[in-house]
């Protein structure tokens, strides 16, 4: 396969590219150490110029993903060449060297592309000292190619036109024998399609050889027409512009109901006199093919691959047959061998005694072996009838080789038929401790064995070539289906990152290291947005996207919290810490001093405290996006009961249950008792709001309704602490008929399945809660503690906490609506900017759009596939356990001992075995690849779900 640019593709491609003249440099990216990405514009026009050192140079109109951050060679031409012009565009000599000359006069940069063996990019300047090089080396003795160095001008070749007594001398240096096209190509500069083109034009196939098919002296002018017409083409190429070609070659695939596929294997700008029977595609010019040829090596890479397996599968088919018939084959030859030896030893059945007989009694005279062996030499010798049909002794296990011929075998013509009957000689193993009749009985014993495990092959064969033949039809289905999901998977942005969606459908991401924490808050992170990090040195910077800017519910901002913690070095020692949270425009990257700090630090003004799992999310086809809105979504306190009600009497097996121990329960009331002293002491600055909230705990030990304390100072900035304890204040629903009223006031009448269930769960919370020991003492406390609280200001502390309490309308709520029938809740302020965050100004209006669109991404995610859903491919998300709570396949992680490759690839090998799963969700769960299963683990974790040790096992 062709994977780089010849001398006539760069002249083709530089003729092409001349209208990039005149452009001006908006960015520069690079997709790895060693290919770049040019972004020119002019008014409307917008080009993408691709550098690959060694390899090519094209406009390119494919999506290439760009490096996370910048390298340090993107910098440095960054720093040169934007906004500078394009002012030429040209190839040195007839040289694969090409010059870029951006600027004018004293103020030009050039950047100077090396197209040949290992490659290279060097930028210099108007003078063409060498700025920086991409590959530091030196050629020879002298030149070297590093920084401060001057770029050598002189060193491509130039074109010059060869002369006839100048080919006559390379065809007299060559070899009789060598390949005529393979005696030219070094020595031009035209390259081996252009000579094999022009070369089979005036007759010669790559057949012909120098001193054989080809004669110097009489084809020496056909080979001149030749070169003549090779110098007209490239004329050619340097005045218009050509079109190009992709030649391709038809893969026959094992499959007989898989579509036909044709492997990309070269790109040309012309359709050369050897390519014109293959298969090919044609273009309106040579970047658009070059451009389609390496945009699809990747798809092509996964069909190729599938056409692989589909050989290996059906190659593994015919070894099987093969090998059946081999077994048969072998077990009938056997047969056969063993009737002809039993069959001579019967005809011979005299002489076989008599051998036996004479061996017999050498052995009982008690001489040694070496002694028996040389008087049957001797006797053989002497001409002994019996000596000379004694081949070998075989006496360590008591055998003797005869050789044995058919003593009624008539002699026969050469030109006539042998007899069926007759027997050919052989030489035969006999049993000294049996008579010849016995020998040849053992020998029939043999044959009839044979034939018992013949037959018994026979039948089985049919059975193990249908397993095999369904087996190979199964891995076939499964390849096609794998590779057209592959080719389906949508890679979306922050797939990059660490991720995952809320449960109330907000986007978290956080960086896997101090270039993408900083890549984050510099190019992903609004003001809206929240900033979310561990109270540890070192961990993930973690964004909520906020694209309405409205206040982030509570229960985000823990689930957040969690990821942050899981993503630092709390995970590994086992540690619980504090998150914080802050908006977007309180992250800067200047500390007070105005020192600027490094890669990955940032500088925080005023904070907010806070108090996982793996899964699959299935993309959705655009028409079953609409069935699954609204499955993550902001839910209130009425919404939460109702379904931890109708949750609790179907999963009574719980995962993990988390409990704390005693110490735990002391810091917690510790923490909250000097909480609430200091809020006590401080009352000019400080305003208290309690209220209650419903948990998210997942735990079968009793319903947890916390109390949050919610702490607001005014010293610099606003700073809320956000705590959470234990409380066992149980709301009653107040209507006790079949309505519930959820938090928008829309009544649900409950069916009979559900209303059944939520009686039976109302009675175990009961029993429940009068079982725990000291409960009657915590309730007692509570009542004390909430005494003087009226409804007006629970419902303030409820709004406060984002949640609308009972989900009822009271008259005062009514009263407050304004004319439009909007109600006027209490707004929280939020904190106002300190500082208007910084921007880069590189590389930010490309993924602006890309952002924009995170909530349409994300709803076409979903976690709960219904039967009806059309599923395009699986992608594996690790959240905080309660944030996949509902979703049909997932697994629980905390920290362990066991590696994420193995924990990643049992938790898919767990889905499948799910007894709800469907065909075409195990197909797309059998897509997703290894290394995209492990890499957003937080560490070495251990797994915990219901009946694992089973699987296992």
């Amino acid at each position: 396969m062709k994977t780089r640019f010849n001398t006539y593709d760069i002249v083709c491609v530089v003729t092409e590219l001349q209208k990039l003249i005149g452009l001006r440099v908006n960015n520069i990216y690079d997709i790895d150490n060693k290919t770049y990405l040019i972004r020119l514009q002019r008014n409307e026009e917008k080009f993408v110029l691709l550098l690959e050192s060694g390899n090519r140079i094209h406009t390119t109109n494919f999506e290439w993903p760009k490096n996370i951050a910048p390298s340090g060679f993107s910098m440095k031409m960054r720093k040169h060449l934007k906004n500078k012009r394009l002012e030429s565009l040209r190839q040195l000599g007839m040289d694969r060297i090409i010059d870029l000359q951006f600027g004018s006069s004293e103020a030009a940069y050039h950047i100077i592309l090396e197209l040949y063996d290992r490659g290279n990019i060097v930028l210099t300047d108007y003078e063409y000292t060498i700025l920086n090089v991409l590959r530091p080396h030196t050629e020879g003795d002298k030149v070297k190619f590093a920084v401060r160095e001057k770029y050598p001008q002189d060193r491509a070749r130039e074109n010059k036109t060869i002369s006839k007594e100048e080919v006559v001398n390379i065809f007299e240096n060559a070899k009789n024998g060598d390949q005529l096209k393979k005696v030219l190509v070094p020595n031009l500069e035209y390259g081996p399609a252009v000579i094999e083109h022009v070369l089979l034009k005036q007759g010669f196939t790559n057949a012909t050889r120098i001193g054989k098919s080809f004669n110097i002296q009489e084809d020496i002018d056909k080979v001149m027409a030749a070169l003549t017409e090779a110098e007209r083409i490239f004329q050619l190429a340097k005045q218009n512009h050509e079109k190009g070609y992709i030649i391709q070659k038809k893969e026959e695939r094992a499959s007989e109901t898989a579509e036909e596929f044709y492997s990309n294997q070269e790109f040309h700008p012309i359709l050369f006199e050897q390519h014109s029977s293959m298969p090919h595609k044609e273009f309106a010019n040579f970047n658009e093919a070059v451009d389609e040829f390496f945009s699809s090596l990747e798809s092509q890479k996964l069909e190729l691959k599938a056409v692989q397996q589909e050989r290996e599968a059906m190659k593994k088919l015919e070894n099987v047959r093969k090998d059946h018939d081999q077994r048969l084959e072998a077990l009938e030859k056997t047969q056969n061998v063993d009737k002809q030896k039993a069959e001579l030893i019967t005809r011979n059945q005299e002489l076989v005694d008599k051998a036996i007989l004479a061996i017999q009694t050498i052995l009982a005279n008690q001489v040694s072996w070496e002694d028996i062996s040389d008087m049957v030499k001797d006797a053989a010798a002497k001409g002994d009838p019996v000596a000379k049909h004694i081949k070998q002794l075989k006496l360590e296990i008591n055998h003797i080789s005869l050789y044995l011929t058919d003593p009624y075998a008539e002699p026969q013509d050469s030109d006539e038929s042998s007899d069926e009957n007759q027997l050919p000689p052989m030489v035969v193993d006999v049993d000294l401790a049996l008579s010849a009749f016995a020998n040849a009985r053992k020998y029939y014993d043999l044959k009839r064995s044979a034939a018992k495990k013949q037959q018994k092959t026979i039948e089985s064969q049919t059975k193990a070539l249908k397993s095999a033949e369904r087996k190979t039809k199964q891995t076939l289905k499964e390849v096609q289906t794998i590779t057209n999901i592959n080719k389906a998977r949508k890679t979306y942005w922050f797939e990059k990152f660490f991720w995952f969606v809320s449960s109330e459908n907000y986007l978290v991401i956080g960086g896997r290291d101090q270039q993408q924490n900083e890549l984050i808050v510099k190019r992903y992170m609004k003001p809206t947005d929240v900033y979310v990090h561990a109270d540890i040195h070192g961990a993930s910077s973690v964004v909520i996207k906020n694209p309405s800017g409205q206040p982030v519910p509570p229960k985000t901002l823990n689930e957040a919290g969690t990821m942050a913690i899981c993503y630092s070095v709390a995970w590994e020692a086992k540690v619980v810490t504090n998150a914080y949270w802050v908006w977007g425009d309180q992250v800067s990257k200047t500390a007070p001093t105005g020192e600027y700090l490094t890669t990955g630090s940032f500088m925080i003004r005023g904070e907010e405290k806070l108090p996982t799992a793996v899964a699959s999310n299935f993309g959705l086809e655009d028409g079953c996006v609409e069935r699954h809105l609204g499955e993550r979504k902001v839910l209130t306190a009425t919404e939460e009961d109702a379904l931890s009600l109708a949750d609790s009497s179907q999963s009574k097996e719980e995962v993990e249950l988390e409990i704390l121990d005693e110490s735990d329960e002391d810091n917690l009331k510790e923490e909250t008792n000097t909480e609430e002293l200091k809020s006590s002491e401080n009352i000019p600055e400080t305003t208290q709001v309690e209220g209650d909230d419903d948990d998210s705990s997942d735990s079968d030990a009793g319903p947890k309704f916390p109390d949050t304390h919610i702490k607001i100072q005014h010293v610099g900035g606003t700073k809320i602490n956000i705590l959470t304890k234990p409380s066992t204040k149980i709301e009653e629903n107040k209507n006790e008929d079949d309505v519930i009223y959820l938090g928008d006031g829309k009544p649900v009448v409950l069916k009979p399945s559900q209303k059944s269930r939520r009686n039976k769960s109302k009675e175990e919370i009961k029993q429940q809660s009068q079982s725990k020991r000291g409960q009657k003492s915590k309730l007692k406390k509570i009542k004390e503690k909430y005494k003087d609280q009226d409804e007006e200001e629970r419902q303030l502390r409820m709004e406060i906490l984002q949640s609308s309490g009972t989900g009822k309308e009271t008259k005062k709520s009514k009263k407050n609506k304004d004319s439009h029938g909007k109600d006027r809740k209490t707004e929280i302020k939020l904190p106002k900017p300190f500082f208007v965050k910084e921007r880069p100004e590189d590389g930010a209006e490309d993924d602006e759009a890309n952002v924009q669109v995170d909530v349409d991404m994300i709803d076409a995610l979903t976690g709960i596939p219904t039967a009806e859903d059309e599923l395009l491919f699986a992608v594996p998300v690790i959240a905080p356990y309660n944030t996949l709570s509902n979703y049909k396949f997932k697994v629980k992680l905390t920290p362990g001992t066991g590696k994420r490759g193995k924990a990643a690839r049992t938790a898919v090998a767990m889905f499948l075995k799910d007894r709800t799963i469907t065909q075409r969700e195990k197909d797309v769960l059998k897509a997703v690849k290894d290394e995209q299963l492990a890499r957003n683990l937080p560490g070495k974790v251990k797994l915990s779900a219901p009946k694992l040790q089973t699987l296992k096992k």
